[in-house]
């Protein structure tokens, strides 16, 4: 049996965010959606959930409908191009710093409504995102830090771990999206929204060039979104070592405590700090895992059900309306292969 990658899911919450300014600007959103291979009918579902790659086309299917790669948030549009120009604007820079004070002026003189200040305190560099006095979505700020730390990421050749972030909003019902690209250590209801890193990371030195820029703006937005998410959690410890292995070849906990390096009662309660169980985690895999084979046109229900460690296919597809509150069906439907 194939191992199936991990490339994760995006909530159908953060789906209707991205949707949000398309459809206060009176946009026709089901061509985006058919775009992006989203089912119209997930819409509905709360606990639906898309592929990293169905929300990677939505973004670029929103940014060439509405000429604006900043989902129509800013009440200026950040113009198809801007991305490509700011990273350009960017290569040149010897150090971080340089190049993220840059990307920090860039995005100023874009965008009206919110901006990047950079600041120091102690050994930490705190990122403050101002918004002239007026609290945002949550998905402004979050989408504004997207494009900041994803490209500052890049430019460095290596993920840069945020130590903390507070943000201006009050907490979603489902914050899970956020944790799991930023951090771990998040707040929420706070005065001003603040990200907070190691200094001595904007001493690094800028290591891309032009010759490498092409590739990564072919891959992106995905690789924002997926490629520098946050893989310092317990759960996403335990993810990485279950995502190699075939569901069935799954270790009991005790067995999986022993090969973090760690006891059961402690990869417990670390697990428990975070809101997961070891079921859940195994549950949430193993639905984002056949969301990502629904995908692939060439394979039936049965074999997902197989290659996601059912026996039985009416067992696969109880289990998954659990999960996401729809069918499969749902996602054959309009899912393209992502291979």
């Amino acid at each position: 049996m194939a191992v199936v990658a991990d490339k994760g899911t995006t909530s159908i919450g953060l789906v209707h965010e991205a949707l949000h300014g398309a459809v206060q600007r009176g946009f026709d959103i089901q061509p985006v959606l058919r775009d992006a291979g989203i089912d119209p009918g997930l819409l509905d579902a709360p606990q639906a959930r898309v592929s990293a790659v169905a929300f990677s086309r939505l973004w670029i299917a929103l940014a060439n409908a509405l000429d604006d790669e900043f989902f129509a948030i800013d009440s200026h549009p950040l113009r198809r191009g801007s991305f490509r120009l700011m990273c350009h604007v960017a290569l040149s820079c010897h150090s971080l710093e340089q190049a993220l004070r840059r990307i920090l002026m860039f995005l100023r003189s874009a965008l009206d409504d919110v901006y990047g200040e950079l600041t120091y305190e102690d050994n930490s560099a705190v990122l403050v995102i101002h918004d002239h006095g007026v609290e945002r979505r949550l998905f402004s700020y979050g989408t504004w830090l997207i494009l900041v730390h994803g490209l500052l990421c890049w430019l460095g050749g290596r993920r840069l771990p945020i130590q903390s972030i507070g943000f201006r909003p009050a907490q979603p019902l489902d914050d899970s999206d956020y944790r799991l690209r930023f951090c771990e250590s998040l707040v929420f209801g706070v005065a001003q929204t603040t990200v907070r890193f190691d200094r001595s990371l904007l001493a690094l030195k800028v290591v891309q060039t032009p010759a490498t820029l092409t590739p990564f703006l072919e891959e992106s937005p995905g690789n924002l979104l997926v490629k520098y998410r946050n893989d310092e959690s317990t759960g996403a410890k335990v993810r990485q070592k279950l995502r190699g292995v075939d569901p069935e070849d799954w270790p009991e906990f005790d067995k999986l405590a022993k090969s973090l390096g760690t006891s059961s009662s402690t990869l417990q309660r670390r697990l428990h700090i975070e809101g997961l169980s070891y079921q859940r985690l195994k549950d949430d895999l193993r639905r984002d895992m056949a969301i990502h084979l629904l995908g692939r046109e060439e394979l039936t229900v049965v074999e997902v059900a197989l290659q996601t460690g059912f026996q039985d296919a009416s067992a696969f597809h109880r289990a998954f309306k659990k999960w996401t509150g729809v069918s499969p069906g749902c996602y054959r439907r309009n899912e393209a292969d992502e291979t």
